[in-house]
Protein backbone atom coordinates (compact mmCIF):
# COMPACT_ATOMS: atom_id res chain seq x y z
CA UNK A 1 0.00 0.00 0.00
CA UNK A 2 1.44 3.38 -1.05
CA UNK A 3 1.52 5.95 1.72
CA UNK A 4 -0.29 9.28 1.42
CA UNK A 5 2.94 11.38 1.15
CA UNK A 6 4.23 9.11 -1.61
CA UNK A 7 0.92 9.41 -3.44
CA UNK A 8 1.01 13.24 -3.25
CA UNK A 9 4.63 13.27 -4.40
CA UNK A 10 3.88 10.98 -7.37
CA UNK A 11 0.97 13.16 -8.49
CA UNK A 12 3.15 16.28 -8.24
CA UNK A 13 5.93 14.72 -10.31
CA UNK A 14 3.51 13.59 -13.00
CA UNK A 15 1.86 17.03 -13.11
CA UNK A 16 5.27 18.72 -13.47
CA UNK A 17 6.26 16.34 -16.27
CA UNK A 18 2.98 16.93 -18.14
CA UNK A 19 3.36 20.70 -17.74
CA UNK A 20 6.84 20.41 -19.25
CA UNK A 21 5.43 18.69 -22.32
CA UNK A 22 5.67 15.00 -21.45
CA UNK A 23 2.85 12.59 -22.19
CA UNK A 24 0.91 11.58 -19.11
CA UNK A 25 1.00 7.89 -20.02
CA UNK A 26 4.78 7.89 -20.29
CA UNK A 27 5.19 9.89 -17.09
CA UNK A 28 3.02 7.37 -15.21
CA UNK A 29 5.02 4.49 -16.64
CA UNK A 30 8.27 5.96 -15.34
CA UNK A 31 6.87 5.74 -11.81
CA UNK A 32 5.44 2.28 -12.33
CA UNK A 33 1.84 3.49 -12.41
CA UNK A 34 -1.02 3.44 -14.90
CA UNK A 35 -3.21 6.31 -16.01
CA UNK A 36 -6.17 4.54 -14.41
CA UNK A 37 -4.39 4.62 -11.03
CA UNK A 38 -3.68 8.33 -11.44
CA UNK A 39 -7.34 8.90 -12.27
CA UNK A 40 -8.45 7.13 -9.09
CA UNK A 41 -6.04 9.17 -7.01
CA UNK A 42 -7.46 12.50 -8.23
CA UNK A 43 -10.86 14.00 -7.61
CA UNK A 44 -12.90 16.07 -10.06
CA UNK A 45 -10.89 19.20 -9.23
CA UNK A 46 -7.56 17.44 -9.78
CA UNK A 47 -6.63 17.31 -6.09
CA UNK A 48 -5.32 14.10 -4.51
CA UNK A 49 -8.03 12.06 -2.85
CA UNK A 50 -7.68 10.93 0.74
CA UNK A 51 -6.87 7.23 1.03
CA UNK A 52 -9.84 5.78 2.92
CA UNK A 53 -8.67 2.18 2.84
CA UNK A 54 -6.85 2.13 6.22
CA UNK A 55 -9.95 3.38 8.05
CA UNK A 56 -12.50 1.41 6.05
CA UNK A 57 -14.88 -0.79 8.02
CA UNK A 58 -14.92 -4.22 6.49
CA UNK A 59 -17.74 -6.61 7.18
CA UNK A 60 -16.92 -10.07 8.45
CA UNK A 61 -17.57 -12.65 5.69
CA UNK A 62 -20.79 -14.52 6.32
CA UNK A 63 -19.11 -17.86 5.57
CA UNK A 64 -16.20 -17.38 7.97
CA UNK A 65 -15.68 -20.18 10.49
CA UNK A 66 -16.32 -19.34 14.10
CA UNK A 67 -13.55 -19.74 16.66
CA UNK A 68 -15.21 -22.94 17.90
CA UNK A 69 -15.35 -24.37 14.38
CA UNK A 70 -11.74 -23.41 13.76
CA UNK A 71 -10.68 -25.10 17.00
CA UNK A 72 -12.61 -28.21 15.94
CA UNK A 73 -10.72 -28.33 12.64
CA UNK A 74 -7.38 -28.14 14.47
CA UNK A 75 -8.49 -30.81 16.95
CA UNK A 76 -9.40 -33.19 14.12
CA UNK A 77 -6.33 -32.72 11.92
CA UNK A 78 -3.94 -32.94 14.90
CA UNK A 79 -5.65 -35.88 16.55
CA UNK A 80 -3.96 -39.28 16.64
CA UNK A 81 -6.31 -40.60 13.97
CA UNK A 82 -5.55 -38.03 11.27
CA UNK A 83 -2.16 -36.63 12.34
CA UNK A 84 -0.35 -38.40 9.49
CA UNK A 85 -2.94 -37.65 6.78
CA UNK A 86 -3.38 -34.57 4.57
CA UNK A 87 -6.73 -32.75 4.34
CA UNK A 88 -7.36 -34.41 0.97
CA UNK A 89 -7.61 -37.72 2.86
CA UNK A 90 -9.32 -36.39 5.98
CA UNK A 91 -12.32 -34.71 4.33
CA UNK A 92 -13.46 -37.74 2.27
CA UNK A 93 -13.02 -40.02 5.29
CA UNK A 94 -15.23 -37.80 7.43
CA UNK A 95 -17.76 -37.52 4.60
CA UNK A 96 -18.03 -41.33 4.45
CA UNK A 97 -18.90 -41.20 8.15
CA UNK A 98 -21.60 -38.57 7.57
CA UNK A 99 -19.53 -35.70 9.02
CA UNK A 100 -18.53 -32.41 7.36
CA UNK A 101 -16.40 -29.87 9.20
CA UNK A 102 -14.67 -27.83 6.46
CA UNK A 103 -13.36 -28.16 2.93
CA UNK A 104 -9.84 -29.25 2.03
CA UNK A 105 -8.84 -25.71 1.06
CA UNK A 106 -10.13 -24.34 4.38
CA UNK A 107 -8.19 -26.95 6.33
CA UNK A 108 -5.04 -26.14 4.35
CA UNK A 109 -5.55 -22.42 4.99
CA UNK A 110 -5.99 -22.94 8.75
CA UNK A 111 -2.91 -25.16 8.92
CA UNK A 112 -0.93 -22.55 6.99
CA UNK A 113 -2.05 -19.75 9.33
CA UNK A 114 -1.10 -21.87 12.35
CA UNK A 115 2.29 -22.67 10.75
CA UNK A 116 1.44 -26.36 10.78
CA UNK A 117 1.49 -26.89 7.03
CA UNK A 118 4.28 -29.44 7.01
CA UNK A 119 4.81 -32.85 5.49
CA UNK A 120 2.43 -35.27 7.19
CA UNK A 121 3.19 -38.97 7.42
CA UNK A 122 6.18 -41.27 7.84
CA UNK A 123 7.50 -40.85 4.28
CA UNK A 124 10.44 -38.53 3.85
CA UNK A 125 9.37 -35.07 2.78
CA UNK A 126 10.47 -33.99 -0.71
CA UNK A 127 13.66 -31.94 -0.74
CA UNK A 128 14.18 -29.13 -3.21
CA UNK A 129 17.70 -29.60 -4.49
CA UNK A 130 19.78 -26.69 -5.80
CA UNK A 131 20.43 -26.49 -9.52
CA UNK A 132 24.01 -27.59 -10.30
CA UNK A 133 25.72 -24.62 -11.93
CA UNK A 134 29.31 -24.72 -13.18
CA UNK A 135 31.28 -22.83 -15.78
CA UNK A 136 34.42 -23.58 -17.75
CA UNK A 137 36.74 -20.98 -19.23
CA UNK A 138 39.24 -23.45 -20.68
CA UNK A 139 39.54 -27.17 -21.41
CA UNK A 140 39.80 -29.65 -18.54
CA UNK A 141 37.96 -27.55 -16.01
CA UNK A 142 34.54 -29.22 -16.28
CA UNK A 143 33.79 -32.75 -17.42
CA UNK A 144 30.55 -34.67 -17.66
CA UNK A 145 29.98 -38.36 -18.20
CA UNK A 146 27.24 -40.96 -18.45
CA UNK A 147 26.48 -44.52 -19.54
CA UNK A 148 24.21 -45.60 -22.39
CA UNK A 149 22.95 -48.94 -23.67
CA UNK A 150 24.21 -50.61 -26.84
CA UNK A 151 21.93 -53.48 -27.98
CA UNK A 152 23.63 -56.88 -27.98
CA UNK A 153 23.21 -59.93 -30.21
CA UNK A 154 19.90 -61.03 -28.65
CA UNK A 155 16.89 -59.16 -27.38
CA UNK A 156 17.29 -58.04 -23.78
CA UNK A 157 21.10 -58.24 -23.85
CA UNK A 158 23.05 -54.98 -23.78
CA UNK A 159 26.58 -53.64 -23.72
CA UNK A 160 27.30 -50.43 -21.85
CA UNK A 161 29.08 -47.45 -23.41
CA UNK A 162 30.85 -45.17 -20.92
CA UNK A 163 31.63 -41.70 -22.30
CA UNK A 164 33.49 -38.84 -20.62
CA UNK A 165 33.27 -35.41 -22.29
CA UNK A 166 34.99 -32.09 -21.71
CA UNK A 167 32.16 -29.55 -21.55
CA UNK A 168 34.25 -26.61 -22.80
CA UNK A 169 35.56 -28.27 -25.97
CA UNK A 170 33.02 -31.14 -26.33
CA UNK A 171 35.96 -33.51 -26.74
CA UNK A 172 35.52 -37.14 -25.67
CA UNK A 173 38.39 -37.48 -23.21
CA UNK A 174 37.77 -41.18 -22.52
CA UNK A 175 35.41 -43.99 -23.39
CA UNK A 176 35.03 -47.73 -22.99
CA UNK A 177 32.43 -50.44 -23.61
CA UNK A 178 31.77 -53.02 -20.90
CA UNK A 179 29.45 -55.97 -20.51
CA UNK A 180 28.04 -54.49 -17.30
CA UNK A 181 27.75 -51.13 -15.58
CA UNK A 182 29.40 -50.79 -12.20
CA UNK A 183 31.32 -48.31 -10.08
CA UNK A 184 34.60 -50.19 -10.56
CA UNK A 185 34.59 -49.69 -14.34
CA UNK A 186 33.60 -46.04 -13.89
CA UNK A 187 36.45 -45.42 -11.42
CA UNK A 188 39.00 -47.00 -13.75
CA UNK A 189 37.71 -44.95 -16.70
CA UNK A 190 37.96 -41.64 -14.86
CA UNK A 191 41.45 -42.48 -13.67
CA UNK A 192 42.58 -43.24 -17.22
CA UNK A 193 41.01 -39.99 -18.44
CA UNK A 194 42.88 -37.98 -15.80
CA UNK A 195 46.18 -39.63 -16.74
CA UNK A 196 45.51 -39.22 -20.45
CA UNK A 197 44.85 -35.49 -20.08
CA UNK A 198 47.67 -35.08 -17.51
CA UNK A 199 45.31 -33.61 -14.97
CA UNK A 200 47.03 -34.77 -11.79
CA UNK A 201 46.57 -32.16 -9.05
CA UNK A 202 44.60 -29.78 -11.31
CA UNK A 203 41.16 -28.60 -10.07
CA UNK A 204 38.44 -30.33 -12.06
CA UNK A 205 34.67 -30.67 -11.65
CA UNK A 206 33.10 -33.86 -12.99
CA UNK A 207 29.34 -33.89 -13.44
CA UNK A 208 27.13 -36.97 -13.59
CA UNK A 209 23.61 -38.15 -12.88
CA UNK A 210 22.45 -40.22 -9.90
CA UNK A 211 22.94 -43.75 -11.24
CA UNK A 212 24.35 -46.47 -9.03
CA UNK A 213 27.80 -46.45 -10.73
CA UNK A 214 28.04 -42.69 -10.06
CA UNK A 215 27.08 -43.08 -6.39
CA UNK A 216 29.07 -46.29 -5.75
CA UNK A 217 31.60 -46.11 -2.94
CA UNK A 218 34.44 -47.26 -5.24
CA UNK A 219 33.77 -44.45 -7.70
CA UNK A 220 33.33 -41.77 -5.02
CA UNK A 221 36.55 -42.87 -3.31
CA UNK A 222 38.42 -42.67 -6.63
CA UNK A 223 37.19 -39.09 -7.19
CA UNK A 224 38.44 -38.14 -3.74
CA UNK A 225 41.77 -39.85 -4.38
CA UNK A 226 42.21 -37.94 -7.64
CA UNK A 227 41.15 -34.63 -6.06
CA UNK A 228 38.12 -34.19 -8.34
CA UNK A 229 34.99 -32.30 -7.33
CA UNK A 230 31.82 -34.34 -7.86
CA UNK A 231 28.64 -32.72 -9.16
CA UNK A 232 25.31 -34.52 -9.49
CA UNK A 233 22.13 -33.86 -11.45
CA UNK A 234 18.87 -33.33 -9.66
CA UNK A 235 16.81 -36.53 -9.45
CA UNK A 236 14.67 -37.09 -12.57
CA UNK A 237 16.08 -33.98 -14.31
CA UNK A 238 17.87 -35.18 -17.44
CA UNK A 239 18.54 -31.61 -18.60
CA UNK A 240 21.16 -31.25 -15.86
CA UNK A 241 23.37 -33.60 -17.88
CA UNK A 242 22.32 -32.33 -21.30
CA UNK A 243 25.84 -32.39 -22.79
CA UNK A 244 26.16 -36.13 -22.25
CA UNK A 245 22.62 -36.81 -23.49
CA UNK A 246 23.31 -34.79 -26.65
CA UNK A 247 26.50 -36.78 -27.26
CA UNK A 248 24.58 -40.05 -27.00
CA UNK A 249 22.11 -38.83 -29.60
CA UNK A 250 24.97 -37.95 -31.95
CA UNK A 251 26.55 -41.37 -31.64
CA UNK A 252 23.30 -43.32 -32.11
CA UNK A 253 22.26 -41.34 -35.20
CA UNK A 254 25.52 -41.94 -37.03
CA UNK A 255 25.06 -43.75 -40.37
CA UNK A 256 27.48 -46.50 -39.25
CA UNK A 257 25.62 -47.15 -35.98
CA UNK A 258 24.63 -50.79 -36.24
CA UNK A 259 21.70 -50.74 -33.85
CA UNK A 260 22.75 -54.15 -32.51
CA UNK A 261 26.26 -55.51 -32.02
CA UNK A 262 27.08 -59.23 -32.43
CA UNK A 263 29.83 -59.16 -29.82
CA UNK A 264 31.53 -57.02 -27.21
CA UNK A 265 34.65 -56.75 -29.38
CA UNK A 266 32.69 -55.35 -32.31
CA UNK A 267 30.95 -52.79 -30.11
CA UNK A 268 34.34 -51.69 -28.79
CA UNK A 269 35.72 -51.35 -32.32
CA UNK A 270 32.74 -49.22 -33.32
CA UNK A 271 33.07 -47.00 -30.22
CA UNK A 272 36.77 -46.45 -30.97
CA UNK A 273 36.00 -45.38 -34.54
CA UNK A 274 33.21 -43.10 -33.31
CA UNK A 275 35.52 -41.34 -30.85
CA UNK A 276 38.13 -40.80 -33.56
CA UNK A 277 35.55 -39.39 -35.98
CA UNK A 278 33.82 -37.23 -33.38
CA UNK A 279 36.98 -35.71 -31.92
CA UNK A 280 38.96 -35.12 -35.13
CA UNK A 281 36.56 -34.95 -38.08
CA UNK A 282 33.15 -33.85 -36.79
CA UNK A 283 32.56 -30.12 -37.32
CA UNK A 284 30.48 -29.38 -34.24
CA UNK A 285 27.55 -27.05 -34.78
CA UNK A 286 27.84 -25.53 -31.27
CA UNK A 287 31.57 -24.95 -31.83
CA UNK A 288 30.98 -22.85 -34.96
CA UNK A 289 31.90 -25.90 -37.04
CA UNK A 290 35.36 -26.72 -35.77
CA UNK A 291 36.20 -30.14 -34.36
CA UNK A 292 36.31 -30.78 -30.59
CA UNK A 293 40.06 -31.47 -30.75
CA UNK A 294 40.67 -28.15 -32.50
CA UNK A 295 38.72 -26.39 -29.76
CA UNK A 296 40.48 -28.42 -27.06
CA UNK A 297 43.94 -27.53 -28.37
CA UNK A 298 43.09 -23.85 -28.90
CA UNK A 299 43.68 -23.80 -32.66
CA UNK A 300 40.05 -22.75 -33.24
CA UNK A 301 41.02 -19.09 -32.88
CA UNK A 302 43.41 -19.20 -35.83
CA UNK A 303 40.79 -21.05 -37.88
CA UNK A 304 38.19 -18.41 -37.09
CA UNK A 305 40.64 -15.62 -37.96
CA UNK A 306 41.27 -17.25 -41.34
CA UNK A 307 37.54 -17.61 -41.99
CA UNK A 308 36.99 -13.98 -41.03
CA UNK A 309 39.64 -12.87 -43.50
CA UNK A 310 37.93 -14.87 -46.26
CA UNK A 311 34.58 -13.24 -45.48
CA UNK A 312 36.10 -9.73 -45.35
CA UNK A 313 37.74 -10.30 -48.72
CA UNK A 314 34.44 -11.49 -50.17
CA UNK A 315 32.68 -8.39 -48.86
CA UNK A 316 35.29 -6.10 -50.41
CA UNK A 317 34.77 -7.81 -53.78
CA UNK A 318 30.98 -7.49 -53.65
CA UNK A 319 30.01 -4.86 -51.04
CA UNK A 320 26.43 -4.65 -52.36
CA UNK A 321 25.79 -8.22 -51.24
CA UNK A 322 26.50 -7.44 -47.58
CA UNK A 323 24.03 -5.40 -45.56
CA UNK A 324 25.98 -5.38 -42.31
CA UNK A 325 28.90 -7.01 -40.58
CA UNK A 326 30.27 -10.34 -41.74
CA UNK A 327 29.49 -13.58 -39.96
CA UNK A 328 30.58 -13.75 -36.34
CA UNK A 329 33.27 -16.44 -36.20
CA UNK A 330 33.86 -16.49 -32.46
CA UNK A 331 32.84 -18.60 -29.49
CA UNK A 332 31.88 -17.54 -25.98
CA UNK A 333 34.74 -17.39 -23.52
CA UNK A 334 32.70 -19.14 -20.83
CA UNK A 335 30.68 -22.34 -21.21
CA UNK A 336 28.02 -22.97 -18.58
CA UNK A 337 26.35 -26.04 -17.20
CA UNK A 338 22.91 -24.61 -16.30
CA UNK A 339 23.72 -20.97 -16.92
CA UNK A 340 22.24 -18.67 -14.25
CA UNK A 341 19.88 -15.85 -15.13
CA UNK A 342 21.46 -12.55 -16.13
CA UNK A 343 20.49 -10.85 -12.87
CA UNK A 344 22.18 -13.62 -10.89
CA UNK A 345 25.35 -13.22 -12.95
CA UNK A 346 25.32 -9.48 -12.28
CA UNK A 347 24.93 -10.17 -8.57
CA UNK A 348 27.93 -12.54 -8.58
CA UNK A 349 30.01 -10.01 -10.49
CA UNK A 350 29.17 -7.29 -7.96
Amino acid sequence: MISAPDRHRAVELISEAVSAGARQRLACRELGLTERTLQRWRDAAGAVRTDARPSAVRAVPANKLSEAERAEVLRIVNGSRFASLPPTQIVPTLADEGCYVASESTMYRILREEQQLEHRGAARAPVKRPVPQHCAQAPNQLWCWDITYLPGPIQGMFFFLYLVMDVYSRKIVAHEVQAEECAEHAAALIERAVLRERMGGVPLVIHQDNGSPMKGSTFVAKLQELGLTASYSRPSVSDDNAYAESLFRTCKYRPDYQGAFPSLEQSRAWALSFESWYNHEHKHRNLKFVSPVQRHRGVDRSIFAKRLAVYEQARRRHPARWRGAVRDWSLPKVVWLNRPADDQLLGKAA
